[in-house]
């Protein structure tokens, strides 16, 4: 049906629930935003950010593109970005890609997929700085989860060199960038150990890729 009565009768029934344990809930929420965490993950819908954390709307600023990239000709990413450090003041950036990406799965493929093969050609870059390490896995299925982290990792070191994230740090502003993946089969976030605070941190990171 044109209007998708069922997604209106359950916009309902979400709302009624969040009053019911909140009674002041959107009252609060309409007068503020004041999120702690920039979420940037990947546009999968299995991929939710307030659901995996267990937040609610207004706790979490999120910015989503397929295979969680942070690419600098990307103004609508860096707008967020922006936004989020020198508007809503963020002290967290997380970076979350998935195992499972149909992204990744489809950069390391060699076929051709129409207007997406532009933007999958930042993943297909990652591939290429590692690609050493990820042919020496014995089996698909290692290789492409590898990929999956390495690209995490290399949208960190690419946020964190953002003028805007620079910035931040240079003017004494607390801001942490983190590089997550989930597991879809499990509903499980791991952090892979790629946190940086400030630009000491940033060269440490560089140095070891």
């Amino acid at each position: 049906m044109r209007e998708l009565k069922n997604l209106f009768e359950r916009n309902r029934k979400w709302a009624d629930k969040v009053k019911a344990t909140h009674p002041d809930f959107f009252l609060k929420l309409s007068r503020q935003q004041k999120p702690e965490y920039l979420w940037i993950g990947c546009s999968d819908s299995r991929v939710p950010a307030n659901e995996i954390v267990d937040m609610l709307p207004g706790e979490i600023f999120v910015h989503r593109n397929i295979a969680n990239l942070v690419v600098h000709t990307d103004l609508n990413c860096l707008s967020v970005i922006q936004y989020a450090v020198e508007v809503l003041r963020v002290k967290h950036i997380i970076v979350c890609g998935h195992y499972g990406c149909g992204g990744i799965v489809t950069a390391l493929e060699d076929d051709e997929h129409g207007l997406i093969d532009n933007w999958l050609q930042n993943v297909k870059d990652v591939y290429r700085y590692h690609r050493a390490r990820i042919d020496s896995l014995a089996s698909e299925q290692e290789r492409r989860d590898l990929m999956c982290e390495l690209n995490v990792i290399e949208q960190v070191i690419n946020l964190a060199n953002t003028t805007v994230v620079q910035t931040a740090w240079k003017g004494g502003q607390k801001l942490t960038v983190h590089g997550w993946i989930y597991s879809i089969d499990n509903g499980i976030l791991k952090d892979l150990d790629v946190c940086i605070a400030g630009r000491e941190d940033l060269a440490r990171l560089q140095s070891q890729r």
